[in-house]
């Protein structure tokens, strides 16, 4: 059976014409035309005996023709998998396994390949957890495995409306994406930008140097950015050649809206922001991918007086803040956001504990610690799950730990994020060697770069005798960060 997303593009594709479609840097196609490389998707799963409710894995890298892959595999009634390109085969083999995948598909193959491959292994078990999915989304948890939050088309489709009658994007939107498709963050944006008619472009990075030049060429009305991507455009050329540029390129009038999120982008930098980009709104996000995204909005008009804040629950959210013993904490006192959404996951794919712990009375609990303004807004004011977040990307220390500990000259392995003025957090790991055993920074940078996502590595090893230990006598992750923030 069709998935309601890839109703909602054929819709979108029926109405539009020509105007409404993509970009990359190797063309453009109309929707029309990515809609002939999703059917020759569907044939290809079709012919090869994909069943309806399948994981199908699917390989991303911001390219035109990716949106064509997912739009193929909903067609054909199958979930997608995204996965990067650019992955060590270790980490798309271990995925593969998680899925029990048997066809990866890919709109952008090489010239002598189609655009599917059919994998030797048996036909995966009847997932229940699986009906009416459109996505497998992987991300870190505390267990130090990726866990696969499984969404399905119905959550989806409705986050994209509850979202657009806040945004509103329609046929004259032409979204500039610099985030990858993998996440949740750029896939919400892409769905919303071609669903509702409008013009989507993506590069397969953000470079801060052709950013710029890449809104004034397509004529960007609207662009979703994290922290990390602002502070590394200001870090790479500084306000006034950024001013300088804008005013050469005729100001970028056609800017209407900076979307921010990944992490929260503070006053200051907010502030410089809207300096630099007078005439566009910034609109600040906060989500997680287990909700369908976009749980809070900090909109214009309450950007001055609650900078640094959250902003307000988006249509249908509901949300509570829960003391350490799972009471709703005292008014006015901290306690941990719990978020109530029609939009919830289906569950963590396999994993049905899991599932059950991410869930209370029906609220999920997103593990960061928040407090309530006046007026129903929101303040997050710290995190009680030891997830570093890099570059916004949400990371593991212990799927780091588990990897670097697998080297045979290492004995024990503890990583922490250590604040940074660019990406927000780098990666830091102390290593503890084997008795007699010699490595290198480098030689455990390969080891992890051929086992872990890029963005999982970390950015420094370091080298002692012991881990540092808190009163209980285990590996305290708070003190390293300490110890490291020092030097």
């Amino acid at each position: 059976m069709m998935g309601a997303l890839a109703r909602e593009l054929d819709a979108a594709c029926a109405a539009h014409g020509p105007a409404c479609g993509l970009s990359d840097r190797g063309g453009a196609l109309t929707l029309a035309e990515l809609a002939a490389l999703a059917g020759s998707v569907e044939a290809a799963l079709r012919g090869a005996g994909c069943r309806p409710g399948e994981p199908v894995a699917v390989q991303v890298s911001n390219r035109a023709r990716d949106l064509g892959a997912l739009w193929g595999i909903w067609r054909a009634g199958a979930v997608a998998a995204p996965l990067h390109r650019t992955s060590p085969p270790a980490v798309t083999q271990r995925l593969l396994d998680r899925l029990q995948a048997r066809f990866i598909a890919d709109a952008d193959p090489p010239p002598t390949a189609g655009p599917l491959t059919v994998l030797d292994r048996p036909e995966p078990p009847v997932r229940p957890l699986l009906r009416d999915a459109a996505l497998i989304v992987f991300t870190s948890g505390t267990t130090g495995q990726p866990k696969g939050a499984v969404l399905s088309h119905a959550a989806l489709a409705g986050k994209l409306a509850a979202n657009n009658t806040l945004l509103h994007f329609g046929p004259g939107t032409r979204t500039l994406l610099v985030l990858q498709i993998t996440f949740s963050f750029g896939m919400w944006v892409s769905l919303l930008t071609l669903s509702r008619g409008g013009w989507l472009h993506l590069e397969e990075k953000f470079e801060a140097r052709r950013f710029l030049p890449a809104l004034a060429a397509g004529r960007i009305t609207d662009v979703a950015l994290v922290p990390t991507m602002i502070r590394s455009l200001f870090a790479a050329q500084g306000d006034p050649e950024l001013r300088r540029q804008i005013d050469e390129l005729g100001g970028l009038q056609h800017l209407r809206r900076l979307l921010t999120g990944g992490e929260n982008l503070g006053t200051t930098l907010g502030q410089r922001l809207k300096a630099l980009f007078t005439q566009a709104e910034i609109v600040d996000i906060y989500g997680l991918t287990e909700t369908s995204t976009c749980d809070f909005f900090l909109l214009p008009q309450d950007q001055a007086r609650y900078s640094g804040c959250i902003g307000r629950p988006g249509p249908g959210i509901a949300y509570r803040l829960a003391d350490g013993q799972g009471n709703v904490a005292a008014r006015g006192e901290p306690g941990e956001l719990q978020i109530r959404t029609p939009y919830l996951m289906n569950g963590y794919l396999d994993a049905p504990d899991l599932t059950a712990q991410a869930v209370c009375d029906g609220y999920f609990r997103t593990g960061d610690i928040a407090r309530e303004r006046e007026g129903g807004v929101v303040e997050l004011v710290g995190r009680s799950k030891e997830l570093i977040s890099r570059g916004a990307n949400k990371v593991s220390p212990l799927e780091i730990e588990h990897v670097l500990a697998g080297h045979p000259a290492v004995a024990e392995a503890l990583a922490t994020g250590v604040p940074d003025a660019v990406l927000g957090e780098r990666i830091h790991a102390l290593i503890v060697l084997r008795g007699g055993a010699t490595a290198t920074e480098a030689e455990l940078g390969a080891w992890a770069a051929a086992r872990l996502e890029r963005y999982k590595c970390p950015d420094r090893i370091h080298f002692g005798t012991e881990l540092p230990l808190g009163p209980t006598g285990k590996s305290d992750r708070n003190r390293l960060r300490e110890l490291l923030s020092r030097r």
